[in-house]
């Protein structure tokens, strides 16, 4: 839903994690602004700021997203996850048993892009998994533990018993 203000700033509704959040924006306003500014949500964090680094990376419909590249007005209808949306998943675990993370700054985002990963390609191999994470960069690390960690939660992931 969009309700205008004014000429300048306009109300709308995001889905974020499952729950529905009014945040007033201009047009110009990016999704990582307004998850951090406006909705207290800052495990995406504010990095490159053009898309090359993927510490913001979020799920927008399913799909990971820069939030610095993408409009927050794109985002309207559209269901929204973000790391905090992620608490105590099975990728998130496997992260910290595989001592994925370093400084921790990019980890967020490397998360998320995992999580998409998952869902999508369950029986990811090496190959798929190295090109998914090109997407996100780490200072820190040789990816070794990170690609630990994501074959470990697509492991946990074909071991869980279905739900369906």
């Amino acid at each position: 839903m969009i309700n205008s203000i004014d000429t300048t700033k306009t109300i709308i509704q995001l889905l974020v994690n499952g729950e529905t959040h009014d945040a007033v924006i201009r047009s110009a306003d990016t999704l990582l602004h307004t998850l951090r500014e406006q909705l207290g949500l800052t495990g995406a964090k504010k990095a490159c700021e053009n898309g090359d680094c993927g510490a913001c990376t979020v799920l927008v419909n399913g799909e990971p997203m820069h939030s610095c590249l993408s409009l927050s007005v794109e985002a309207v209808n559209e269901p929204i996850i973000t790391i905090e949306g992620l608490l105590d998943s099975p990728v998130q675990k496997a992260f910290i048993e595989k001592w994925a993370i370093q400084c921790g700054y990019c980890t967020s985002g490397v998360i998320v892009n995992a999580h998409a990963l998952i869902e999508k390609h369950p029986d990811a191999e090496d190959e798929t998994i190295e090109e998914w994470l090109q997407s996100n960069l780490c200072r820190c690390t040789g990816y070794q533990e990170i690609k630990e960690a994501v074959k470990a939660a697509l492991l946990e992931k074909k071991n869980l018993p279905s739900t369906g």
